[in-house]
């Protein structure tokens, strides 16, 4: 009764809490919030100097007493003090603090993590303020995101590409039957991206350039264009600045590597798909969705590997949140699909 009466006064937040980027969302409001996992810290004091977008600026750009830390890799979290920081920053940015009462929070966490890992998430966010806090598997929320019927007892097979990991999940009557979680998405996209550009021409380049060329030039499939770019880096021979050109066959084949490990695991799943879910999914098709989904022709390259249809939803990068949002509504829908911590 006292949690229905608390219910009334707080404000309800979701988070999907990406290794690339944080999203909430705000129970009747919608995202009120979608900026990259940094945080910039002052080595001296320990203060945070920044949050989100004004952190990543400083990503690589920083003198010494302050570091830009990016607290989550792989989709779990590598700094445990830091990643309570940014949840403290988010929810009150998006609490606002006008109500009283603190927020019932959900999370959306990649599938396969450890229960040490959801322990981390958990415990971040109530120490960042959370009333109550509940996790969610990420792919769940993206086929709630998309609109997929998860409740029937038919197969709904969801890609989600993020930041630091590729959720791949076959989901039936609300739960998921077959998962996999492989530790390669946008981040390794750009790894990717630096040393070739390395190996190639001797060129070292920085983190945010990197992402650059990936979303001018990257693609997982031959495009009817080539397009070129002029890139900055530091040659590694003379040690001095230098700018070139590259073009987009030379990144798609650095590219060659994170999109066959994503088809790869694409395929796994398929093969673990119980027949009667496989038959469902071959006339639904596979939903890709998560910020790395945007990569140019990765549908095309899916659908030619694995012959079945590929289906883009409309926002790859919001579908998690949303999703995660609207299971605040549903609380029936909430106790089904939500992780158990011991």
């Amino acid at each position: 009764m006292l949690s229905s009466i608390l219910g009334w006064f707080s404000t309800d937040l979701a988070i999907d809490l990406g290794t690339a980027n944080t999203l909430v969302y705000v129970r009747g409001k919608g995202i009120v919030c979608n900026e990259p996992s940094v945080v910039a810290i002052d080595k001296k004091s320990g203060k945070v100097l920044a949050v989100g977008a004004e952190a990543k600026k400083m990503l690589g750009r920083t003198p010494g007493n302050i570091v830009a830390i990016r607290p989550m890799k792989d989709g779990v979290i590598a700094d445990f003090d830091v990643a309570e920081k940014m949840l403290n920053h988010f929810i009150t940015k998006a609490h606002n603090r006008r109500a009283f009462v603190s927020p019932r929070v959900i999370i959306g966490i990649p599938s396969r993590i450890t229960q040490v890992e959801q322990r981390a998430v958990r415990d971040s966010a109530e120490l960042a303020g959370a009333r109550e806090v509940y996790l969610i598997e990420q792919p769940i929320a993206a086929a709630i995101g998309a609109g997929l019927p998860i409740t029937e007892p038919s197969g709904n097979m969801v890609v989600d590409i993020g930041g630091g990991t590729t959720d791949i999940a076959v989901i039936s009557l609300a739960g998921i039957v077959y998962s996999d979680s492989v530790r390669v998405a946008g981040d390794k996209m750009d790894e990717a991206i630096l040393s070739y550009i390395k190996r190639k021409y001797n060129l070292l380049l920085g983190e945010h350039m990197a992402e650059m060329i990936k979303m001018e030039l990257g693609s997982a499939y031959p495009m009817e264009e080539k397009r070129v770019m002029l890139i900055k880096g530091r040659d590694l021979i003379t040690g001095i600045p230098k700018t070139m050109e590259v073009n987009s066959d030379e990144i798609r084949e650095s590219l060659e590597e994170p999109v066959s490990a994503i088809v790869d695991a694409l395929k796994v799943a398929l093969e673990n798909t119980p027949p009667e879910l496989a038959a469902d999914i071959i006339d639904r098709g596979i939903v890709l969705a998560g910020g790395g989904s945007l990569l140019r022709g990765l549908d095309m390259r899916l659908r030619e590997e694995v012959n079945l249809p590929i289906i883009t939803v409309d926002n790859p990068i919001t579908t998690v949140v949303m999703g995660t949002g609207k299971v605040l509504d549903e609380i029936d829908l909430l106790r089904k699909v939500s992780v158990l911590t011991q």
